[in-house]
């Protein structure tokens, strides 16, 4: 492929990608998440490999960039979930719900 096909791909999935995930109800957003960072992973196992069998410099530097910001995407998608999560158990899982500064018991 040439760039120029390769940057227009990039940009329509871009676009489609953006107004998929602002068109979903709020109520779905943590299963949402979940499924977003399974593919996260594989996204980083395959930066992974192909950083392992980079001939030049170049795919290294772009497959360690991938995995740079597919651990972060992953990592961060993680953190995200665990808060969505514990903001619906309240008190019932045994977690202490998050007080709010100020407040007094």
């Amino acid at each position: 492929m040439d760039a120029v096909t390769t940057l227009t791909i990039f940009v329509l999935a871009v676009f489609i990608g953006f107004e998929v995930v602002s068109k979903v109800s709020s109520t779905l957003h943590t299963p949402l998440m979940s499924g977003a960072n399974a593919i996260h992973g594989i996204i980083l196992v395959g930066a992974i490999i192909v950083a392992g069998q980079a001939e030049s410099i170049g795919v290294l530097v772009v497959a360690l960039i991938a995995t740079l910001l597919a651990t972060i995407n992953l990592v961060g998608g993680f953190v995200v979930t665990d808060r969505m999560l514990d903001m619906f158990s309240g008190r019932a899982s045994g977690r202490k719900a998050p007080e709010k500064k100020g407040e007094q018991l």
